[in-house]
């Protein structure tokens, strides 16, 4: 399967916060061989606070200059305007461009400048997004490497829309794919005490959790159709982003992809609730698709 990522944008602000989003870049690009677009905004009556010495024009064709020499293919453009208007509108022209941005940016302070062009971005590009929350300490002498991508599904078509982005991704960067369908049992609480409808409940929750297995395993099916070796599933009772980060956690290295909508179908009803969380709350990067 061919990729269906043709080019990465990659906005900064001139922050090292901002940059922790490019081993990611650089990998997604050495991998898919993509083109890495460089991208600034001036933005009027605040360049004092954001734009670094010399420009961002120097700026970004000093970091350009850097990815070159790892062989990464490297251009740069800088605009002035509103930041998040204008990163979406870019990336819009070209349903292929990938979006890859640090969740925070100049300041370091959660949601701030960058950080809050980010979250806009969210909610009014059409784009996939790879999206990294940044750390302030920051080792840079770290070796990368993504070995697994994490993904959530629940049961619903609008959720495995992201399914052909990780079959291209786990071929391209040779990573494990591991499925993940978080659940929650009907309470039980009303209940005790009377066990007949403690048995009834019982074989309900027997009931949804071997039909989540079944779905799990033909999901794992599909993908190993597809060519992927190493697929596996995991279903887990909880909150969906609680239970996501958690799981994610307990390895390292990973790449967690998951679709903006979910069961509902209805807009921001994962977005709003597990997809945000996770983006918010995860220490690996995270790639979201907001499917049709």
């Amino acid at each position: 399967m061919e990729t269906m990522i043709a080019k990465i944008l990659v906005p900064l602000d001139g922050s090292e916060l901002a940059e922790q989003i490019l081993p990611y870049a650089g990998a997604f690009s050495s991998a898919l061989k993509v083109p890495l677009e460089l991208y600034s905004v001036d933005q009027p009556g605040i360049e004092s606070l954001c734009t670094p010495e010399g420009g961002l024009e120097d700026y970004l064709a000093k970091v350009r200059d850097r990815l070159s020499v790892k062989g990464i293919s490297t251009s740069h453009h800088v605009e002035s305007g509103d930041p998040a208007q204008l990163i979406a509108a870019r990336a819009g022209s070209d349903s292929g461009t990938m979006i890859a941005i640090a969740t925070h940016g100049m300041s370091g302070i959660q949601r701030l400048f960058l950080g809050s062009v980010a979250y806009k971005v969210i909610h009014m590009a059409k784009n996939p997004m790879l999206l990294v929350r940044p750390v302030t300490e920051h080792d840079k002498t770290k070796s990368f490497q993504l070995k697994s991508v994490f993904v959530p599904l629940d049961g619903s078509g609008l959720a495995e829309k992201i399914l052909p982005f990780v079959i291209s991704l786990a071929k391209s960067m040779k990573m494990d794919v591991v499925l993940i369908r978080a659940y929650t049992s009907p309470a039980e609480s009303f209940v005790v005490g009377d066990g007949v409808l403690l048995s009834g409940l019982q074989r309900i929750r027997d009931g949804m959790r071997q039909e989540i297995d079944t779905y799990l395993n033909g999901k794992v099916e599909q993908l190993q159709a597809e060519g992927l070796n190493q697929v596996s599933a995991i279903a887990v009772e909880g909150e969906g982003a609680e239970e996501i980060i958690d799981v994610a956690r307990k390895t390292p290295d990973n790449l967690i992809a998951m679709s903006t909508h979910g069961r509902s179908g209805l807009e921001r009803w994962t977005l709003g609730s597990v997809t945000e969380k996770v983006i918010h709350h995860s220490g690996d990067p995270v790639l979201i698709i907001r499917p049709t």
